[in-house]
Order: structure tokens, then C-alpha cells, then sequence
């Protein structure tokens, strides 16, 4: 699990009672969350209790209580630091290249740092989805903040192959970007499923960056 994001600001780090904690503070609150996410993998998060995290993380339930005023609470700032992770998607649409076999080299990455990614935090990402299927607003931000991020970057890749006359005009690249990052995010989270399929992961990871590629490129992928 990360780290407390550098720039995560005082406010964020506030302890329920209103202070900032110190370093031994920090580390208790860490603590906690990293034992909510593992108590995640194993159960629903609706059924996740304050007295299960505080059990597993040796303390007690008037200790997570001066961190988080309740679970739900210890989640959203997981989901919040899976998005901050989530950012070296970004950076890989964004830093590129995207030209020739260079190009087919970035959207293999791009593919590996999705399934990397969803492996990672694979529990709390489907508690945002969930929540965010039910309304609540504050997982939704946080969703969007993700996937819309990459998405972006992905559509200015592909405005400037339109622009050169490299991939198809009158096709809305946020459009383009949308359809690519979706299929992304969905197979990364449903890998068992395809493997359970008899579908390799390899084998699924070549058919997404080649149709990344030609979708964001237009340009036709090397043979495989």
C-alpha cells in the first residue's frame, strides 16, 4: 500500500478530534488503514467493522476513532491515495511516445501500469465503484479524478494524430479516450474472470495495447 502522499495537506491528515497528528500518530493512522484495506480483500465493506480493524491493527476502537469518525471515512482516504497512485497512468499517456514501434512499446506500459495498478488496490477500487453506482458523490469525484485524468492525456494524443492526418477525423477523441480507458479499467479488474475463461493474462494484455494503439494512433499495431 502507498505511502501518505507528500502533499497531502494538514487538513486531510486531521485526526477526528481536530488535531495533526505527530509522527507516532501518523504511524498508528497508517496502521489502521492498511490493515481496513487487507479486512477489505477478504469481506464486504458494508460489513467491515471499526472493531475488526482496531482488533487486526492491535488497538482499540477509541483509537481508530480519533483518526476516522468511521469506516467509510478510512475508505475514502484509501480510495483518494489509490487515485494519487493512479496517476503514473497519466503519466505514461502523457510522456509518451506514441509514434511507431515506440508507440506500441507505450500502450504495452500502459496496459501493464493498468493491471499493476488495479492488482494493487483492486478492493478499495471496487468499493468506489460500488458506492458510486449507489450515488455517494465523494467516491464518485474520486473516480472521475482517475479515469478522466488518463482519458484526457489519451484524447490529446489521439487530437494530434488527427491533426496529421494519421488517424480518422470526425471521430470526438474524448470519445476515442473514453471507449479505450473503459475497456482498460474494466478488464483489469475482472482478469480471474478471463483466466478462469482459459484466456492468458499475456494474451490479454497484446489485444489491449493493440487495440489502445490503433484506437488512440490509428495507426495499424505491429504483427503480433
Amino acid at each position: 500500500m502507498a505511502e501518505v502522499p507528500l502533499e497531502e495537506s494538514d487538513d486531510e491528515l486531521r485526526a477526528a478530534d481536530g488535531r495533526v497528528p505527530g509522527r507516532r500518530g501518523l504511524a498508528t493512522r497508517q496502521k489502521l488503514l492498511e490493515h481496513t484495506q487487507e479486512l477489505l480483500a477478504e469481506s464486504s465493506y458494508r460489513e467491515l467493522k471499526v472493531i475488526d480493524i482496531a482488533r487486526e491493527a492491535g488497538t482499540s476502537p477509541a483509537t481508530f476513532y480519533q483518526y476516522f469518525p468511521d469506516v467509510e471515512e478510512a475508505i475514502l482516504v484509501l480510495a483518494s491515495e489509490a487515485a494519487h497512485d493512479g496517476e503514473v497512468l497519466t503519466e505514461i499517456a502523457t510522456a509518451g511516445p506514441w509514434t511507431g514501434a515506440a508507440g506500441y512499446a507505450t500502450a504495452e506500459r500502459l496496459v501493464a501500469a493498468f493491471f499493476d495498478f488495479w492488482g494493487a488496490h483492486s478492493s478499495v477500487l471496487r468499493v468506489v465503484d460500488l458506492a458510486t453506482a449507489q450515488g455517494d458523490d465523494r467516491f464518485r469525484q474520486i473516480r472521475v479524478r482517475l479515469l478522466n485524468e488518463v482519458a484526457t492525456a489519451l484524447a490529446q494524443v489521439n487530437r494530434h494524430f488527427v491533426t496529421k492526418k494519421k488517424a480518422p477525423a470526425g471521430l470526438d477523441p474524448m470519445a476515442q479516450a473514453g471507449v479505450v480507458v473503459s475497456m482498460l479499467a474494466h478488464v483489469s479488474d475482472h482478469q480471474m474472470g478471463f483466466e478462469f475463461w482459459g484466456i492468458k493474462t499475456n494474451d490479454l494484455q497484446v489485444s489491449m495495447a493493440r487495440q489502445v494503439y490503433w484506437t488512440i494512433t490509428g495507426q495499424k499495431p505491429p504483427a503480433p
